[in-house]
């Protein structure tokens, strides 16, 4: 097993993991080179549902696989391509992809984690909890490909959005215990829109909503890692969440940072850096390492 007092060397490669019509969904593979068996997490980037990609937790990735964790970053489909759910069935089919391909990079078969920032932080999350939904596990394996499923055996979530109705009221300055700064809405509000389409939708996939509400889910072990304010991740969506998710007995690591910003790894030399990439991969090691 790796610890995370070694340091490895690490091979990026892109690969193919899934394809709609002609268009190919890439992964970015970040291999540290050692004995192993290595921990596998598989990465999802933020942007609000719809913007960025694989590349742009590039250092983050490469910082964790040199701690030995092998990271598995994927593309996924975003708006105008398609909207909620479409995203999730790719990334399932992400997580049984790696599975399958587990013994090959030299990592631990059979358990994956997921970890995200932002609307990643969500969408890791939303699987976490619902590994057997039809409408998530929807795209099949090729004929021949070892059986796997999409249970994830860890989630770290980085300054995650965490219930998107509960943004878009606050984007729009529908809530009374949060004001937005001015300019939310036209940041904020149009992304939701093509992402989500319905407010329904929004409520639906909110993790704190869906244990409100009675949803038997799975509660994999995760790691909460955020400042204390962060303008575009309303406070009291993620300590409603917190409470939620530990009220129904699943385990909830929490670190606030203090401060304002949503960039906890921006700056490497940081000391709130240094602390996030060493409880990254100190809850690693402990839940799937």
């Amino acid at each position: 097993m790796a610890t995370s007092m070694q340091t490895y060397d690490v091979e990026i490669s892109d690969v193919e993991y899934l394809k709609h019509g002609e268009t190919p969904l890439l992964a970015s593979v970040f291999r540290p080179q050692g004995t192993g068996p290595f921990p596998i997490m598989i990465e999802l980037h933020g942007g609000a549902w719809v913007r960025g990609n694989r590349h742009n937790g590039d250092d983050v990735n490469e910082a964790l696989a040199k701690n030995g964790v092998i990271v598995v970053a994927l593309d996924f489909r975003v708006p105008p391509e398609a909207s909620y759910p479409a995203s999730l069935a790719d990334i399932h089919y992400g997580v049984r992809w790696a599975k399958s391909q587990a013994a090959g990079w030299n990592g631990i078969p059979g358990r994956v984690g997921a970890m995200g920032t932002s609307s990643g932080a969500h969408q890791a999350m939303l699987l976490g909890m619902r590994p057997n939904d039809s409408r998530y596990a929807a795209l099949s394996q090729p004929a021949g490909t070892a059986a796997a499923d999409g249970t994830l055996g860890c989630v770290i979530l980085v300054s995650s959005v965490i219930d998107p109705l509960g943004r878009y009221q606050y984007a729009k300055g529908l809530r009374g215990d949060i004001t937005p700064p001015e300019g939310m809405a036209e940041r904020v509000v149009a992304m939701h829109d093509l992402y989500w389409v319905t407010k329904e939708a929004m409520a639906e996939a909110a993790p704190a909503r869906i244990l409100a509400g009675g949803e038997r889910t799975a509660l994999p072990p995760s790691l909460f890692l955020a400042r204390s304010y962060e303008v575009g991740h309303p406070r009291p969506d993620s300590d409603e969440f917190i409470r939620q998710y530990q009220k129904a007995g699943g385990k909830m690591d929490v670190t606030s940072f203090d401060g304002e910003g949503e960039g906890l790894l921006r700056d490497f030399s940081s000391d709130v850096a240094k602390q996030t990439l060493e409880q990254m991969t100190d809850f690693i090691n402990q839940h799937i390492g």
